[in-house]
């Protein structure tokens, strides 16, 4: 990296949702410029479209060709689509997914060649955005296809995340329907050691203490209510210990939840996606952060939807915006922090005690 700051690409999202007016009522604050370089991917028309019709404060946005032309100390706009862009507050449109879609694409592209160091994504209408170039149930799955032309097909693992607390999907995007046969002893321990790995790595979080939430209530009561439990959740568990995570569980999420015992982690690991983010949203939902963990790139977004009801009616906070951006320049300062410190790691100099004909003295005879 740079001695420059750190430069924060923002997507504009689904260009008839609320994306536009938390963008700038973020990039009102001008002490985020001290902070980051942020560069919009959007629409300049559209930017001047939703100020003048909020009446929102002035907000200087630079118009630079690409990300890389982006000065520090200045707030910079990549125009993805043309001038005809039609907008339709609250609507959703074909154009608005294009458009959506077109400022992802580019981004993803300035995030490969090293022209921004993190993304933060504005929210997407995801039927609106379908399209031959994009058809994945959201951002998550979008950005793994995309990540894995670069780095032998990486995992994608959906975290919200907020200042007390951080959720964890074993199924993302998901019809209920379809989770059970989704949760595997081999799935559930891939995502336990994918989060424990970004509890560490992306949250300096050096021993993470993780829950892992049941399928079933009650947490299959003994087998009574389903067998999820003990036949696949439970032994992925034991086999995550093995491999010495501190994992517990599995918890009845109502009870988890309702308690307070949640507070007692660092991580939770839920089975399906409503499990996860409705009591997360109910504790969290004007700071919380949706990070993708298990990229090569760190990308975060505002825990909140389109919000179709309330565009133009100045009502859209842009708290969660702000916790986003914040939240990806963390991430990203943590990982060089982590890679930094075990770049070298000293050589293992003593026997375990455990091993057979354990001496626990140490080793000077090596180099």
């Amino acid at each position: 990296m740079s001695n420059n700051k750190i430069k924060v690409g923002i997507t504009h999202g689904d260009t008839n949702g609320i994306g536009y007016e938390v963008i700038l009522k973020i990039l009102e604050d001008t002490r985020m410029a001290d902070l980051c370089t942020i560069v919009v991917y959007g629409s300049a028309k559209a930017a001047a479209f939703y100020r003048k019709a909020m009446e929102l404060a002035p907000v200087q946005l630079v118009r630079v060709d690409k990300a890389a032309d982006a000065r520090d100390g200045a707030f910079s706009i990549v125009n993805v689509v043309g001038e005809d862009l039609k907008i339709d507050p609250g609507l959703p449109s074909e154009v608005a997914g294009q458009a959506a879609l077109a400022a992802l694409e580019t981004a993803v592209e300035d995030l490969r060649n090293g022209d921004i160091d993190v993304l933060v994504t504005a929210p997407i209408n995801k039927h609106s955005i379908q399209s031959d170039k994009f058809h994945f149930p959201g951002h998550t799955e979008f950005l793994e296809a995309a990540a894995a032309e670069d780095d032998n097909a990486p995992k994608a693992l959906m975290v919200m995340c907020s200042e007390n607390m951080r959720v964890a999907l074993v199924t993302t995007h998901t019809p209920v329907a379809d989770v059970p046969a989704s949760i595997t002893r081999e799935a559930v321990l891939d995502k336990i050691t994918a989060f424990s790995d970004s509890l560490r790595r992306d949250f300096g979080v050096p021993s993470p203490r993780i829950a892992v939430l049941s399928l079933n209530p009650h947490a299959g009561e003994n087998g009574l209510l389903g067998k999820e439990e003990e036949e696949i959740i439970a032994p992925a568990i034991a086999e995550a210990r093995e491999k010495k995570i501190l994992v517990f569980g599995p918890y009845a999420s109502d009870g988890f939840f309702g308690s307070g015992a949640y507070k007692a982690f660092d991580g939770i690991l839920a089975m399906y996606h409503d499990q996860g983010l409705t009591p997360f949203k109910t504790l969290a939902m004007d700071t919380g952060v949706n990070f993708t963990a298990g990229l090569p790139f760190v990308r975060t977004s505002p825990d909140h939807g389109t919000g179709y009801d309330i565009v133009g009616k100045n009502l859209a906070s842009p708290e969660s915006m702000r916790c986003a951006i914040y939240a990806a320049i963390d991430i990203f300062r943590n990982r060089q922090n982590h890679d930094e410190a075990y770049r070298r790691p000293l050589r293992k100099q003593y026997n375990d005690k455990n091993d057979k004909g354990a001496d626990p003295t140490l080793d000077l005879t090596k180099d």
